[in-house]
Order: C-alpha cells, then structure tokens, then sequence
C-alpha cells in the first residue's frame, strides 16, 4: 500500500516539476515562519512552545494539531491540543489520519469545513510518528494536494507558522527519509528513492535538506548520502528538544535545548571508482541555541552569549589527539568538534562501525575533521556551551580488520 501511494506521489512530482508542496515560479515566497522540532519536545520546553503560540498570532490564537504521523492519533493529538492550550493557544485537534479509527482519511482530507477551520488558523502542528502517514494522508493518490493541506499552503503563505517535530520536521524539505535503514546501513548502502528517501511537503524550500534527532542518533551521517543523490548542497539537522525557527527571510535561529549541525556540500566531492561511500571538502557547522542562520547569505550571527566569545586558535593549549571509536554515538560529532576547537592540531578522526555482532564487524568508516582558515568556535562562560563554524569533513571507507592485520 505505501509503495503504491508512494509511485503515484513520485509520478504527480514529474508531472509537475516541481517537488510536491513546492511553490511554482511565479508564486510570491511564504510570509509565515515555520518550527522545525526534532523530535521529543518536553512540556517544560517554553521557549519553544511559547514561540509557537506567538508565531500563531499571540494567546488565544488558533492552531490546528496535525496527528496523521501517529500510530494511535486520538490520544498523541488530544495531549499536544491540551500542552499548546497550556501556553495559551486555542488549539484544536484535525481528526487526520491513515490510523484514525472508523475513519477515511482520503474523505477527511478533502472536507471543505475543515480545510476552512485549517485556513482560518494562525498555525498548524504537525505531530511525531512516520512521516509517511503525513504524506499519505495529506496527498491524493495522483501526487495532488490535498484541500486540507492546500489549507496549510494558505496559512504559510499568508503568515501563519508550521510548526512540526520528529516526523512533523521530516517533511519541512522537498525531500524526506521515507523508510531509512540505519545510519551505519545508509552509509554502507546509500538511499533509493522511492524507499529510504521520498518527496516531502517542502515548506522549507527546495534547496535545503531537513533531518530531526540529529544529534542524540547521530544521524548527521546519513544526510549526506541523502544530499548527494538529490544535489541538495545545504543540509539542516536539529536536535532532540530543540527548534530550529525560520522566518519569511529564511533567517533561522536556534531555540530550546541543544543546537543544529549545519552541513555544506557545496564544494564536495566524491570518487566513484572508491570502493565504498566517500565524500572530500564537505563542511559541518554546529549552530547552538540562540545563534543565527541565513540562509540567502549564509552569514552567522552568534548568541548574544556568545558575541564576545570568539575562540583564538593560538590560545588553545591543549595537544592530545582527538578521537572518537563511536562517531554515530550521541552528542559524539559535537563533543569531537568542541575538543578539536580548543586543541593545538588541526585533525580529528572519528570512528563507525557496524558494530561486534555483526556479519561485517570489520568494516567501517573514517570521518576526519580538519581545520581549515576558515574555521571559528565561539564559546559561552557560564553555563559553557559552543558554536563551531566551517569544519572540513572527509569520510572514506576503511577496512579495521585489513589495519589491524598490517599494523601486526
């Protein structure tokens, strides 16, 4: 059934040109904002709920919840109408989804009273789950959209935010992972469209790829594979607890817990007569929360924390190598980074392997971060905390038991 709705999105997308929920040419750009979560949101996370509700027009403002990710839709959504009704919205459940009992989401999603009540609504959340359901349930058959979520398109476009977490972040891109493998498998097997990757709603843009959970699963490595079957050369992933807002500038600034990795492949490349997934002159940026980003110049602005903070790489006293054996494991990318910036050497190497109980535990992967000129952290005092821009990334393949072997 999924791949069935899937081919008929995927053929609707050709037929259009453009990725689904992508605006044509001549459309005028979104004024709205949009709240991409990564997933986890706590209830006692205010920056980012009380930036939802003001993005929505202020207390008492309406916002449309979204459960169609949910596998048991009534309850997930109910509890987010009840937590944004807590920070003052007039929130109200959209009774959306391919899990909704006795219910038929495809009549749903094209009831005019409710695209009107969506419409009429200064924001929409959409909740976590499988980014799947959301497609499925907000696209018809033939790749079209939806009148409930043409409603959505209304609202952006007119100034209401979208906001999302985990699944509900997903499909802010014209591109989504669909049913992805693991993040070692994707680097092992990269992705097919149709099957790990699929179109997405695209509220983001078409030029920017978008990944939630990032740093707690470290998924920061299967982006890349992600961005350079579709040529994406900007990628976004944010954390666990943490939002990333962007606004009708496409300038987005960090709110919540943690930070974002920025990925630039710009200058990228890769070497196809390699024998495994590879990639020379990527660049990974670790935007914390309160920096900026723009995205039309891609100019940084640090954290008011941050602004008198500038790391001076003379300064660094330390000179041990740094090194990670798990570079999927959590926080690990950011925690190398950090050691990198306040280190004398100018490379880091990271380690990924598919793990001991494997068929293949040999195999794996070197990440080597370097710094280059164009390299710069900022750090916070008190409590200390780090932005770090223009890493360069390399990832080969690399044999362990073959370096083993030699090295004896």
């Amino acid at each position: 059934m999924r791949m069935s709705i899937l081919k008929h999105c995927l053929q609707a997308a050709l037929m259009l040109a453009v990725p689904l929920g992508g605006a044509l040419a001549a459309t005028p750009a979104p004024k709205g904002s949009l709240v991409i979560i990564g997933g986890n949101l706590r209830a006692d996370n205010a920056d980012v709920w009380q930036r939802i509700v003001l993005l929505a027009g202020g207390p008492g403002s309406r916002v449309a919840v979204l459960p169609s990710a949910a596998a048991d839709p009534a309850p997930v959504g109910e509890a987010i109408v009840a937590r944004l009704k807590e920070y003052g919205a007039d929130a109200f459940l959209v009774p959306l989804a391919v899990k909704l009992a006795d219910s038929d989401f495809r009549k749903v999603a094209d009831d005019p009273e409710l695209a009107a009540a969506v419409r009429g609504a200064g924001g929409v959340f959409f909740v976590g789950g499988d980014q799947a359901r959301i497609t499925q349930a907000l696209v018809r058959e033939d790749g079209s959209r939806s009148a409930v979520l043409d409603a959505v398109w209304d609202l952006y476009r007119n100034g209401g935010v979208v906001a999302g977490s985990s699944a509900g972040a997903a499909i802010m891109s014209s591109t989504m992972f669909y049913a992805p493998n693991t993040v070692f498998a994707t680097l092992r097997g990269g992705v097919t469209e149709g099957r790990e990757i699929a179109p997405g709603l695209g509220f983001i843009g078409d030029d920017v790829f978008v990944d939630q959970h990032l740093l707690v699963r470290g998924r920061f490595a299967r982006m890349i594979p992600a961005m350079l079957k579709k040529g994406y050369k900007f990628g976004l992933g944010i954390d666990e607890n943490t939002a990333m807002v962007v606004d009708s500038r496409r300038r987005v600034e960090i709110v919540g817990h943690k930070g974002a990795l920025l990925i630039d492949l710009s200058r990228a490349t890769t070497d196809p007569a390699s024998g495994g997934f590879n990639v020379s002159n990527a660049v990974i940026s670790y935007l914390d929360r309160g920096d900026k980003y723009d995205l039309g110049t891609h100019t940084f602005t640090p954290s008011e924390s941050k602004a008198s903070g500038k790391l001076k790489a003379h300064a660094a006293v330390l000179r041990d190598p740094v090194f990670s054996a798990d570079i999927l494991g959590k926080n690990a990318v950011v925690e190398l980074m950090e050691s990198l910036m306040n280190n004398r050497r100018s490379e880091a190497i990271g380690i990924a392997t598919s793990g001991r109980n494997t068929a293949l535990p040999e195999l794996g992967f070197q990440f080597t971060f370097s710094k280059t000129r164009d390299s710069v952290g900022y750090a916070s005092a008190a409590p200390q905390s780090y932005s770090i821009l223009n890493m360069r990334l390399d990832i080969r393949p690399l044999d362990i038991g073959q370096s083993l072997t030699q090295k004896n």
